[in-house]
C-alpha cells in the first residue's frame, strides 16, 4: 500500500505544495514565510514519523491567517487521500505531551466526521519573529486540517503559561497521536458501518 500524496492547493490567495509520505519518517522540508508555523510544522513531521514537504506562498503581508489555514486544508487533503479506505488503521489514539511547565492533550479518530473541539487559551503574546505569528492563527490550521481529512480531533490545554510551550506541545501531541492512529495493524476496516 502506497501512503504517499503529493498535492498542490492554488488560490488567489496562497499557492501550497505538499508532499505526505505516511510510512516513511523524513526530515522536515517547510517553507511557509512564517519561522515559528515553519518549526510547529516540522515537529507535526518528525515526531507523526512523516516525510513531510511543505511550501507555501501566501498573502501574508495582509495577514498570516490564509497561510496557516490553506496550509492545514492541504494537509488534511492529503492526509485523507493518503489514508485511502482506512483498511487496517488502528483509528483511535490520544495522547498528553508536556513541554516544561505545559501539558496538551490530543485525542482523535480517523472517524470520516469532521470535528474539532479546541480548549486552549494563551497567556496573550505573540510569538517573536518576522513576522511574529498570532498563536490564534493555530485553531485555524486544526479547524481547517481536522475538516478536509474528516477526522475527529479534541485538544485540550490541560495546564501551561509559555505561549510556545503550549503551542509546540499541541503540535507534537497531535503528531504522535496521528502517528499511532494511522499504524497499520491489520487488514479489517475498524467500523462496524463498513466505512470511515
Amino acid at each position: 500500500m502506497n501512503r504517499t500524496v503529493n498535492r498542490i492547493r492554488n488560490t488567489k490567495e496562497t499557492r501550497i505544495e505538499l508532499t505526505l509520505d505516511l510510512d516513511t519518517a523524513g526530515p522536515s522540508d517547510i517553507a511557509t514565510g512564517l519561522p515559528f508555523f515553519d518549526h510547529m510544522l516540522e515537529q507535526l513531521g518528525r515526531h507523526g514519523g512523516f516525510g513531510l514537504s511543505l511550501k507555501a506562498d501566501g498573502d501574508i503581508k495582509v495577514d498570516a491567517h490564509h497561510t496557516v489555514e490553506d496550509c492545514g486544508i492541504a494537509f488534511g487533503e492529503a492526509l485523507r487521500e493518503a489514508l485511502g479506505d482506512k483498511a487496517g488503521v488502528k483509528r483511535f489514539a490520544s495522547i498528553t505531551v508536556p513541554l516544561d511547565e505545559a501539558a496538551v492533550e490530543v485525542v482523535l479518530d480517523l472517524s470520516g466526521r469532521p470535528f474539532l473541539h479546541y480548549e486552549v487559551d494563551f497567556p496573550g503574546e505573540k510569538i517573536l519573529g518576522d513576522p511574529p505569528f498570532d498563536p490564534q492563527l493555530a485553531e485555524e490550521f486544526w479547524r481547517a486540517l481536522a475538516s478536509s481529512a474528516a477526522i475527529t480531533l479534541h485538544i485540550v490545554l490541560r495546564r501551561g503559561r509559555n505561549t510556545h510551550h503550549i503551542l509546540e506541545a499541541s503540535f507534537k501531541g497531535v503528531a504522535r497521536a496521528l502517528r499511532e492512529a494511522v499504524r497499520i495493524e491489520g487488514t479489517a476496516l475498524p467500523s462496524t458501518k463498513g466505512t470511515l
